[in-house]
């Protein structure tokens, strides 16, 4: 009887300690990115130049630009001047250098077969919303119990076990683009080619 009267201190800390624990495992199940090691690169063959060149299509379908200017934002600077400078500089960067220079590092994580099948789904009307969405839209909050609403064209492509397939192992690449997106961004603010 003694032990459920007592809430101690040291009892309240401990189930701060397990709500904050909670929190963090839960963003990690939302949010890849929050978690400390990136999912293991699917295993991919040997990389030809057509390999190559299929991610290449892919980064240019999927804006991969544009996700390497949202790394530039979400980057912290000593001062104001220098990230108008990264921006400046960024402005001055094709997009195809950018997709080209993105090409052999996430070759390594994207096989030629997601590669082409993204590609297709992305130049497709639907696809090319999706991507319009992903860098012209606010926040979203979901909450606990919600159901998110799949548009017909989406119920579409989720039948077809290519773009399945497909499309996790893109989602289970994005911490690997992320981080190859941040190294180019380095790169490209020290004037290196």
């Amino acid at each position: 009887m003694a032990l459920f009267a007592m809430t101690s201190s040291s009892e309240r800390e401990a189930m701060k300690f397990v709500a904050q624990a909670m929190f963090g495992l839960s963003l990690v199940a939302v949010n890849p990115a929050f978690a400390a090691t990136a999912a293991p690169p699917a295993q991919v063959a040997a990389q030809s130049p057509a390999h190559v060149k299929a991610v290449q299509d892919l980064l240019a379908a999927m804006q991969a630009e544009k996700a390497l200017r949202g790394v530039a934002a979400r980057s912290r600077y000593p001062s104001e001047a220098q990230r108008k400078d990264v921006f400046a500089k960024l402005d001055r960067t094709p997009p195809a250098e950018v997709h080209r220079r993105l090409a052999v590092p996430m070759a390594k994580v994207i096989s030629a077969d997601t590669a082409t099948e993204m590609t297709r789904f992305y130049n497709t009307p639907y696809g090319k919303q999706v991507i319009q969405n992903r860098y012209n839209s606010g926040p979203q909050i979901v909450m606990p119990g919600m159901k998110p609403v799949v548009p017909p064209e989406e119920k579409k492509e989720r039948k077809r076990a290519a773009y399945v397939k497909a499309s996790k192992e893109l989602a289970d690449a994005q911490p690997v683009l992320e981080s190859e997106a941040f190294k180019l961004l380095q790169q490209i603010n020290k004037g290196q080619r």
